[in-house]
């Protein structure tokens, strides 16, 4: 197309998208009255027709106009038409609906008033194309052959071929050196160990606030602490020793701190207590008075006084602590001297790639040469392959005259077929259409007869499907009557219940706070007594070297000699 007929397509398309609304009801009011038997897929037709009369009929002129109408199905224009501009549509229904959209005055001084000004002229044209059609004679259309065009095709140039000369071999950038901070230990290890040492300052410190803020009545006592560690080493003689260790200083210090403090001021702490945490406090104190009066029993039937053997198990655990800190202090020693090992194994490493460096230089030579060689080899190959295709550009042509002329075949048999299967369509959809209306037909008259559809309910009589149990709604709703009283009395009992059930659980926890001040009285007593016997009895421990840690000391300083002589050469 040129610009203006591309412009005109354009703009129509345009308006047909814009006005869709106003043009859908002229359409669907056509199909419904004359144009009941028009093909649904020509719809896209009378809307481009519609919108060119009704907005680009002054535009474009009357003549333009008629010459696109007669360039197309003379009956069908001519149906449209006589309906489009008929006056009583256009002042009636046509406006209304219009005037949903659009203001009333608007639609009335730019659509319908220029519609009913073209009417006398549009008129002589539906009269023209009436005439066409009481006058045509039936004539064969006769089928246009398809005339082929030859296909526009590009022809490729052909490609240059590159000089024989290889190109120069790509020179390899220098290698950078090796920076001195591989050699050195990172800054990371020693903020890490400066961040766990205050970590564990921090944990023993809120451990040790912890303990000394907690209820009076869970503190640990001396002698509690040892059976403790005690049992924990039968159970799992795995442990590690190093927590028992940490544990025992940090209550250590835990008891120190409690021992400077008044005794009266800690007896005379106000502690607020829940059910929950009365009825655990009782329940301790009395597995404790079980277990004293156990133990009172015991000695009166002869059984011995366990202090000799917590004398011996403290000797014990003190072997074992010097024991401990003396593998602690070795295993330090032999991580130091893993490190200067992996040091010089790392230095040796190096001498070993430089050599593996120099030998991977030598092989890339040999394979660039190698590659420069096959390159020309496939240069020559390529230039083979497209003297090949020209020759057989040149056979094309007779090829294709071969394929129009079977082409040319195959569309006239295809005109044939079409043209049959098309008629026995029409004749097919005609009997579907006739056999739909005499069924519409049907049911509207079926429609039509009055139904009664009243039920008189008898709310004393059952339903009578033949069920177990079957009853009538009004016996229904005497047992659901029944069921809710049985149901409240039930309710009224369960809560008399609770009540008695709570008045004895109040009582029960008053008379467990009594005997829990009892024995806190007692306990805080006794406490005191013991506090004072453990600081007449303790003593200090005394640091020990071993021999295995002197000798990993002489390896670790032989090491890093060597580690810096060989530094040193590097």
């Amino acid at each position: 197309l040129n610009v203006t007929e591309e412009k005109f397509v354009l703009d129509t398309l345009a308006g047909c998208t814009e006005y869709k609304s106003i043009l859908d009801v002229v359409i669907n009011a056509f199909y419904v009255q004359d144009g009941r038997y028009c093909p649904i897929s020509e719809r896209n037709l009378y809307i481009v027709i519609c919108y060119l009369a009704t907005f680009q009929l002054e535009e474009i002129g009357l003549q333009h106009f008629s010459r696109i109408v007669k360039s197309l199905d003379t009956a069908k224009m001519q149906q449209f038409l006589r309906f489009f501009f008929n006056d009583l549509y256009l002042n009636t229904w046509i406006k209304d609906e219009w005037n949903h959209f659009y203001d009333s005055v608007y639609v009335k001084e730019n659509w319908i008033d220029p519609l009913l000004r073209w009417q006398p002229k549009v008129q002589k044209l539906i009269e023209k194309l009436t005439d066409k059609l009481s006058n045509r004679t039936t004539t064969v259309k006769t089928l246009r052959v398809t005339q082929p065009k030859e296909f526009n095709l590009t022809v490729s140039k052909p490609r240059a071929i590159p000089p024989p000369s290889p190109a120069p071999l790509p020179v390899l950038p220098k290698r950078q050196p090796v920076p001195p901070s591989i050699y050195k230990p990172p800054k990371e290890r020693k903020q890490l160990e400066e961040i766990k040492t205050k970590n564990i300052q921090k944990a023993k410190d809120l451990l040790l606030k912890a303990n000394t803020n907690q209820f009076r009545c869970a503190t640990i006592k001396p002698e509690k602490r040892e059976g403790t560690i005690l049992s924990s080493r039968e159970i799992d003689p795995f442990l590690p020793q190093y927590l028992e260790v940490v544990w025992e200083s940090v209550l250590t210090q835990y008891f120190e701190e409690l021992t400077k403090q008044p005794q009266d001021l800690i007896d005379n702490i106000p502690i607020k207590l829940n059910t929950a945490a009365i009825l655990r406090e009782g329940a301790l104190y009395q597995r404790k008075l079980e277990e004293e009066l156990k133990r009172i029993e015991n000695l009166q039937q002869g059984a011995g006084d366990p202090s000799e053997f917590l004398e011996w198990q403290k000797q014990m655990r003190g072997k074992d602590l010097e024991e401990q800190l003396a593998e602690i202090e070795c295993r330090r020693l032999q991580g130091k001297l893993s490190y200067e090992e992996a040091v010089l194994a790392h230095q040796n490493v190096i001498q070993e790639n430089k050599k593996k460096a120099d030998l991977l230089r030598e092989e890339k030579a040999e394979l660039m040469h190698l590659y420069a060689e096959k390159r020309l080899q496939e240069q020559k190959e390529m230039k083979e392959l497209v003297e090949q295709v020209m020759e057989g550009h040149k056979n094309v042509k007779q090829v294709k005259a071969k394929i129009q002329e079977y082409k040319q075949q195959i569309v006239q048999q295809v005109c044939e077929e079409s043209g049959e299967l098309l008629q026995q369509a029409l004749e097919e959809k005609e009997d579907q259409n006739r056999k739909r209306y005499e069924l519409i037909h049907q049911i509207r008259a079926i429609e039509s007869i009055p139904i009664i559809r009243h039920k008189f309910v008898d709310l004393t009589e059952t339903g009578g499907h033949g069920l177990f149990g079957e009853m009538s709604i009004v016996e229904l709703r005497e047992r659901l009557a029944l069921l809710k009283e049985a149901q409240k009395a039930a309710e009224e009992e369960k809560r008399d219940q609770i009540i008695h059930e709570k008045q004895a659980k109040e009582q029960l926890i008053l008379d467990k706070l009594d005997q829990i001040s009892q024995f806190r009285a007692e306990l805080g007593r006794a406490a005191a007594l013991k506090q004072e016997e453990k600081k007449k009895s303790q003593s200090g421990e005394r640091p020990m070297k071993d021999e295995r840690i002197l000798n990993l000391q002489k390896k670790i300083e032989e090491k890093t000699m060597e580690r810096k002589k060989q530094a040193g050469l590097l």
